[in-house]
């Protein structure tokens, strides 16, 4: 069910899209990642999987992406709309228990909201991918805050992640009391697989789903 999502008057509003699980316990707030909006196949699938495992999602575009423009807002623009759109999901079904994250740059910001206590009653984090540092410059500068997140975070990486360098992200999370791993073998940051590991991408988005609502469950 589409919706519009009220930021604040300087920035406007965003639109918004529930998919809702009949049975759901618990919801996840799902950002998409900064190259593609919150219609992307990968985003459109991902809600009706986790769906289907009874875990509602709300997802929502960032405003840049609204307009068509290819380049992120500032942080304060991705960490408002975050807000608007927690604030959102939480008062409308507050029955549910509220995760959040997302694909990408949208987990990333969202960990960042929860790093500055901005995601009230947050029951833990999801990352479909966190972005480490960018392609071929590996680092962990982007992982800095992430020690002052108290909740559950729940990491699905892939093997072949150019954004996410194995072994410096299993340091990380390794690191960090709160954090689960779950390695996805040869996908890389869109979770996309070659043809010679025997398996599709159907199968690759069906253990993110399956991984996801599991441990959301728990």
């Amino acid at each position: 069910m589409p919706l519009q999502i009220a930021i604040s008057e300087s920035i406007g509003s965003v639109s918004g899209q529930w998919t809702e699980a009949p049975e759901a316990r618990h919801g996840l707030l799902l950002a998409h990642g900064a190259g593609a909006g919150m219609h992307h196949v990968f985003m459109d699938q991902l809600a009706e999987l986790l769906a289907q495992r009874n875990v509602t999602t709300l997802r929502y575009q960032f405003p840049y992406m609204e307009k068509g423009s290819r380049r992120p807002d500032y942080p304060n623009v991705l960490k408002a709309t975050i807000r608007a759109a927690w604030t959102l999901a939480t008062t409308s079904q507050p029955q549910l228990r509220w995760f959040a994250g997302g694909k990408s740059m949208g987990g990333r910001i969202s960990s960042a909201c929860a790093a500055e206590g901005h995601l009230p009653d947050l029951a833990g984090l999801v990352f479909f991918g966190f972005p480490l540092h960018p392609a071929g410059k590996p680092g962990t500068e982007r992982a800095a805050h992430l020690d002052q997140v108290s909740v559950p975070m729940l990491y699905l990486q892939g093997t072949r992640d150019r954004l996410a360098e194995l072994s410096l992200i299993t340091t990380v999370t390794g690191a960090l009391p709160t954090a689960t791993m779950h390695v996805v073998d040869g996908a890389d940051h869109g979770f996309k697989v070659l043809k010679r590991s025997g398996r599709t991408e159907q199968d690759v988005m069906i253990e993110l789903a399956d991984t996801a609502a599991s441990w959301i469950a728990q």
